[in-house]
């Protein structure tokens, strides 16, 4: 059994989990194992999981997924069938009954939630957020309809235009990061009163306008996942494989920010 730390852009991903007839970063692993020949078609390798299912659009620093592979199957020989917004970058060699969803003791995200200063009361903010941590039933803070219990703990601080959110937990329900960041930048940007967070811990069902939508998927990344005793390798090769993609991709991204600035401003002027 050989666990690995997966990278991945997941704006292209339709999701990390697979579904039939469109891309997810699971099948394109998935299909990378099979051309290598680490099983078969149509199958996945032996003992294989993962350590989350992340959104549509969620990217990841620290996905980890495990199965049995031969001695040569490294990150860099994932890498080689692997397209530039999935990268594997570290591995571990890990025991017979090692699970990659069930044996993590933490698992961290981050968020980047753009919110100027002059719009955002940031003390209340980080008061909000510091109520939301601890164990609570987060029953109105996810789809899910059973293990809504969870316990958080984390920080938001200021980084010029953006607030950012580092959460972290056992385990987490579904679109419960997302959803936190969403009723914080509320509240701290006074579109929902100081009290809708004791509505949130009641015990009443919050539905339709009354409920918390899900904050923007593109933003969140998970960031940490971390298993007792495991001690991953960085294969330096990958590494700097990932380093190379994910830099051209930023620089992709900071140029397309350019050309749409210059063309709002354009059209501001005229």
């Amino acid at each position: 059994m050989r666990a690995f730390r997966v990278a991945y852009d997941g704006r292209p991903y339709h999701g990390f989990q697979r579904q039939p007839d469109v891309p997810t970063v699971e099948a394109t692993l998935l299909d990378a194992c099979r051309t290598l020949g680490i099983c078969d078609a149509d199958e996945v390798p032996v003992g294989y999981a993962a350590s989350g299912r992340t959104d549509a659009g969620v990217s990841a620093l620290a996905q980890t997924v495990a199965f049995e592979c031969p001695e040569w199957c490294t990150p860099r020989a994932l890498n080689a069938e692997l397209p530039g917004t999935i990268r594997a970058w570290a591995a571990a060699d890990v025991p017979d009954d090692f699970h990659a969803r069930h044996n993590p003791s933490r698992r961290e995200y981050v968020y980047d939630l753009h919110a100027p200063s002059d719009a955002v009361d940031d003390d209340l903010a980080a008061t909000v957020f510091d109520e939301l941590c601890g164990e609570h039933d987060f029953h109105n803070l996810t789809p899910d309809e059973v293990g809504t219990v969870r316990t958080l703990d984390g920080e938001v601080w200021r980084d010029g235009d953006f607030l950012l959110f580092r959460i972290e937990a056992g385990g987490f329900a579904r679109e419960l990061v997302r959803r936190v960041v969403s009723l914080v930048r509320a509240i701290a940007t006074g579109a929902a009163p100081r009290e809708k967070l004791d509505r949130v811990f009641s015990s009443e069902h919050l539905q339709g306008p009354d409920g918390v939508p899900p904050a923007p998927p593109t933003p969140l990344v998970l960031t940490a996942v971390d298993y007792p005793g495991v001690e991953f390798e960085v294969d330096a090769d990958a590494a700097e494989s990932a380093v190379q993609a994910f830099g051209e991709r930023a620089l992709s991204d900071r140029i397309g920010w350019r050309v749409g600035t210059r063309i709002r401003d354009g059209i501001a002027e005229r």
